[in-house]
Order: structure tokens, then C-alpha cells, then sequence
């Protein structure tokens, strides 16, 4: 048997490490600082009903995350083929095919009438443009600017900025092309993306995203069965030991040591920086730099009888872009969406949607009260469909510092800090903050970081 390895964070980034450091023979103890296990995967009541309160799905395209489900014994269910919309010039219009918002049909996008008539003449002077220069790549540049440059700067805010805002709730002239849309890129390079479009396969060519019935929140629950895995336990300080290192826990009144062999941060960029400021300096500069966003998800429950109309938009929610001025940046028609959300309201006459608040720079999702949340959401959701039904429950999740935000260089920094970090031997780090905020790369984080620990 290996020396004990102590796994700090039980996301699924945290138990994913766990998982396969056991199964290559070692002793692990999982340390994490909340009540329970999951981060950013997570399950509460909504009326009665257990519904996701945090991430709802993951890249089905990428194998990471429907590999593991299936490896701890879950089913898999594949969202409803219904359309997405997007919120622009007054109206619900259909979310025309896309790279990350970038246009891949000018048929779809001209119908859509996403954009004002100038901006779609804009549009259709991208494929006259040279390819991008390889000096875009070296040097990094923003999705935004990329955007602005080839397609216009009404599809940066009209159509990449809301779908940016979903997945980093971040802002696309801040955040780094090479590391966000790297196939954006590529394509750019070699000219026209719009005639390159044609390449691509399309979101009907297999299922892109996956859920699991019950929720998301259920896959860190069956990963962490069997784990040694102790809850409201907060690291506090880690240091160098002759033998390997010594984590410090428990209140500063009465700290606790944990001796360990090695150890694997799965932690946010922040708390990991502080613990590796002795261990390893140059990483944790590099860490702490990394910022992050903070968002809101408020999760209502409607009877079915008062906003069964949402159904006739056969829509499985809508995106908003932030130049519309709303409160929210996305609903969710979670009972269009998802066949087990549907089913698991039906006897109690329920529909279930949800809301998403806050960008990075932001601090609605912070400073607001849950009234206010809630209001908001509402009215926002009134005026963009029409209902104006009082919930039957509502539940209000805060995510603070939870999307780390990938600026310019940040591939760059990410290999300057996990170079340092792989100086120390026994020592590593995995999760979002390094390359992909999606569940399936935040697991492919976790086994590169046991890589490195069982070398």
C-alpha cells in the first residue's frame, strides 16, 4: 500500500482524483471544507421535487463525465430536442446554429432576426477576409476581438456574449479565444469560418449534451460511495515534511495535522494559491491571479395549469444578451428540457424552470437580496413569456467566485503553475481553473493530476 494520499476538495474534480487514486492502490482521504460532497453539482428540494440547483448537464461529445456516470452505475438521459431562443430586439427568436454564438448559417442566422439588417450585412462580409495572422495565436486575443473583427461587433453582443455568459459568466472581449473557443480559432486561421462551417458536424449529429435522471447532482453522490471522504473539515495551511507534507485543519484555536504522503489540490484557484504559498511560490502567484465570476441560480416551481403555455413555445428556454439591459442572462425550461424533470413533476402538477444571474464584474449575484432575485427573475420572465403565475416554491442558490474566468494568457499561466507545482513531487492540482470549465474536462483535470502522482 502507498503512503496515504489526501485529496483536498470533494467536487467532482476532488472525487474523481480520489476514485482512480484508489483503484491504482493508494489510501485516500478526501478533505472538504462543506457539509457535503459535489461543489458545483448539487441537489435540493423544490417543492417537494429534488431538482439540480447547479450544473444540468455535460458535454456528451467529450467522454469524461458519461464514461464515469456509467462507471458508478447511472443512466444516462439526453436532453429534449427542442429549440433554445435567444432574447434579442424584443422578441423570443430561435438561437441560430453556432460556434459558441459565432454564426455557422447565414440562412439561419438572416431568419432568426437575431441581428439588425446592418448587422447581418456585416456578417456576410466575413468570408472576404483573409485568414487570421499566426501572430492571433502567439499573442492571444479576446473572443470578442476575434469576434468584432471577423463577424461584427453586434454578433459579440448579441450572440456570443449570452452564450459566454452561460458557461464562464464572463464577457467576451475578456476572455482568452486560445483558451474558451481554441476551434474558433483554428478555423479562423484558415480563412473564412463561415465557409468552413459546412465542415463541421452538426448539433443533430449525435446528442451534444447528457444529464443524468434524478440530476447531475447525483454523479459526485455515486463517486463519492465508498470514498473516505470527511465533511466540514477546511485546510488551512499545507507544508513540506521529510516524509512529504502536513495539511493543517480544524480551527486555529485547536489546528489539527494530517499526515500525508502526497497530495492533490482540487480546490478553486484562490484557496489553492493560499495553500501553496510555502510549498510552492511561483505557483501560487500564478493561481491567484486567476479570477473568478459569482452567479445565481433561482429555481421555481409552477403549476402546470398556470404556465402550461410555455410549452407551446417548444422552446427549452432562452438566452439574453446583456445589451437587452434585463436582470437575468438565461431561463431554463428545465421541465422542456429534461424528460425525468417532466415526469417527477407530473403527479403533483408541477413545472419546473429555472433563472441564471451574475457576470463577472458584477455583484448582483453578492449584494442582492433573495427577494430581489426573485423579483427580478420574474418580471424578466413575465415580460419574455408572458407568465405571470405566483411559483408554488422557489429556490435561491448563490455560486460566489464559482466560474474562473480564462483571460488572455491563461494557457500560459496554467502551464507556468502546474510546472511548478509538478516540482514538488507528490504534489498536484486539478478542477476548473485550468483547462475547461465543463464537467468532462474538469475530469480529465483530475486524471491528469493522478498522472502526476503516480507518475
Amino acid at each position: 500500500m502507498s503512503p496515504r494520499t489526501v485529496v483536498v476538495g470533494a467536487g467532482i474534480a476532488g472525487l474523481t482524483a480520489a476514485r482512480d487514486l484508489v483503484a491504482a492502490g493508494h489510501e485516500v482521504v478526501v478533505l472538504e471544507a462543506t457539509d457535503r460532497v459535489g461543489g458545483k453539482l448539487r441537489r435540493e428540494p423544490v417543492a417537494g421535487v429534488t431538482v439540480d440547483v447547479g450544473a444540468e448537464a455535460m458535454l456528451h461529445r467529450r467522454s469524461e463525465g458519461v464514461d464515469l456516470a456509467r462507471a458508478v452505475g447511472l443512466s444516462v438521459e439526453h436532453p429534449a430536442v427542442v429549440s433554445s431562443r435567444i432574447w434579442s430586439r424584443g422578441a423570443l427568436r430561435p438561437l441560430p446554429r453556432s460556434l459558441m454564438g459565432v454564426p455557422l448559417d447565414l440562412d439561419a442566422l438572416a431568419a432568426s432576426e437575431v441581428l439588425s439588417p446592418e448587422g447581418l450585412a456585416r456578417v456576410r462580409q466575413e468570408p472576404s477576409l483573409p485568414p487570421e495572422p499566426a501572430a492571433a495565436f502567439d499573442e492571444d486575443l479576446t473572443v470578442g476581438d476575434l469576434v468584432d473583427r471577423r463577424f461584427g461587433a453586434e454578433v459579440t453582443d448579441r450572440l456570443v456574449e449570452p452564450l459566454l455568459g452561460g458557461v464562464y459568466a464572463g464577457q467576451a472581449r475578456r476572455i482568452s479565444a486560445r483558451a474558451a473557443v481554441p476551434q474558433l480559432l483554428a478555423l479562423a486561421r484558415r480563412g473564412s469560418v463561415l465557409e468552413r462551417a459546412a465542415a463541421l458536424p452538426p448539433s443533430y449529429d449525435g446528442p451534444v449534451f447528457a444529464g443524468l435522471p434524478g440530476g447531475m447532482g447525483s454523479l459526485p453522490e455515486a463517486v463519492a460511495a465508498g470514498l473516505d471522504v470527511r465533511t466540514g473539515v477546511t485546510v488551512r495551511a499545507l507544508e513540506r515534511t521529510p516524509t512529504g507534507f502536513r495539511l493543517v485543519t480544524g480551527p486555529t484555536t485547536d489546528p489539527v495535522a494530517v499526515e500525508a504522503g502526497a497530495v492533490v489540490l482540487a480546490t478553486p484557484a484562490a484557496p489553492s494559491a493560499r495553500l501553496l504559498a510555502d510549498v510552492a511560490p511561483a505557483a501560487a502567484a500564478e493561481l491567484a491571479a486567476i479570477e473568478a465570476a459569482s452567479m445565481v441560480v433561482v429555481t421555481f416551481a409552477f403549476r402546470a395549469a398556470d404556465a402550461g403555455h410555455l410549452d407551446d413555445l417548444d422552446s427549452s428556454g432562452f438566452l439574453v444578451p446583456p445589451v437587452e439591459g434585463r436582470r437575468i442572462k438565461a431561463s431554463t425550461f428545465s421541465f422542456a428540457k429534461w424528460g425525468w424533470v417532466r415526469e417527477a413533476g407530473r403527479e403533483a402538477g408541477l413545472l419546473f424552470l429555472r433563472t441564471s444571474l451574475g457576470r463577472h464584474g458584477e455583484e448582483v449575484a453578492l449584494q442582492a437580496s433573495d427577494e430581489e432575485l426573485v423579483a427580478w427573475s420574474l418580471a424578466d420572465l413575465a415580460d419574455a413569456t408572458g407568465l405571470r403565475a405566483v411559483p408554488v416554491d422557489v429556490h435561491v442558490q448563490r455560486w460566489g467566485g464559482g466560474l474562473p474566468q480564462y483571460a488572455l494568457g491563461h494557457l500560459d499561466r496554467v502551464a507556468r503553475a502546474r510546472a511548478a507545482v509538478a516540482a514538488v513531487p507528490g504534489l498536484a492540482v486539478c478542477g476548473a481553473s485550468y483547462d475547461g470549465v465543463g464537467i468532462p474536462a474538469v475530469i480529465g483535470s483530475a486524471r491528469a493530476a493522478v498522472a502526476q502522482i503516480t507518475g
